[in-house]
């Protein structure tokens, strides 16, 4: 099979066209990046969606975090420390068998036991926390004189909030906020050790990387291949999220603009 028939092939394997039986024998290079490619689909699928979602819950804790209100206040601080305080892979596991307990009690519950919805609800979840945590940290460092003009000006409530504090708070947390978007992309490679299933061999990069490495005895290609990819999308990351923050500091000085650095983090 040529390269090209196999692009044809297994390109959107991981989607459920092409395709149905893996390759067995005979491995090229070939196979190896179009199906590890096939299935990182899913890792964006969950990143994305856990990411652009995440966000706005995300904001509305850093806002209760910060509330003098403590109905409102105590309920988001728990959140945020229970999600921050638990390793993401024992969220993934807690939630595959608090889901399944659910489909026991009603067929409405079975979509959560599939990794394309349970598993995405965990991730923005825990994307949620922290970077709730950076927002709070970021409000709570708008510097007083941006409110009192905003106060002299007349502006208050929704208004200043939406005017003032959020596009401030939003400048403030974005360089550490990219962090968390490209160590969020990097963690969709939990769901494959987590238990909700693969359904069909329709797996994310790594269950392909792993197919491979097993298959073939020598975890010095597939995974190389599966670093490259995900190198490549921490790139597409940090330019979408560059030009955001380029965007958000337009009106500030050269020298006073916040650089995006990223800072891995190694363990969550």
């Amino acid at each position: 099979m040529s390269c090209i028939e196999t692009l044809q092939a297994y390109a959107f394997r991981s989607l459920g066209f092409g395709e149905r039986l893996l390759p067995r024998s005979d491995f090229t290079l070939c196979d190896q990046f179009v199906l590890i490619g096939s299935g990182l689909i899913w890792n964006v699928y969950f990143g994305l969606l856990a990411i652009l979602t995440g966000f706005f819950f995300a904001n509305a804790l850093a806002v209760a975090k910060n509330s003098p209100r403590r109905w409102l206040r105590a309920p988001a601080n728990g959140f945020i420390f229970v999600f921050r305080g638990s390793p993401l892979f024992i969220q993934f596991f807690f939630a595959y068998f608090l889901f399944l307990s659910l489909k026991s009690v009603s067929p409405i519950f079975d979509p959560l036991s599939a990794a394309w919805l349970g598993a995405l609800i965990v991730l923005f979840l825990n994307t949620s926390a922290y970077s709730a945590e950076i927002f709070y940290g970021a409000l709570r460092s708008i510097p007083k004189g941006d409110i009192e003009a905003a106060d002299a000006y007349g502006l208050a409530g929704w208004s200043r909030f939406r005017r003032v504090i959020w596009p401030t708070m939003m400048r403030l947390a974005w360089p550490a906020y990219t962090n968390e978007a490209i160590f969020l992309f990097h963690a969709t490679t939990l769901v494959f050790f987590s238990g909700f299933p693969a359904w069909r061999q329709q797996g994310d990069a790594l269950y392909y990387a792993n197919y491979f490495a097993d298959k073939t005895f020598n975890p010095f290609i597939p995974y190389p291949i599966l670093a490259f990819y995900f190198i490549l999308l921490t790139l597409v990351i940090i330019t979408t999220f560059g030009a955001i923050n380029t965007r958000l500091n337009r009106h500030l000085p050269q020298d006073r603009r916040a650089k995006i650095r990223f800072k891995p983090q190694v363990i969550r």
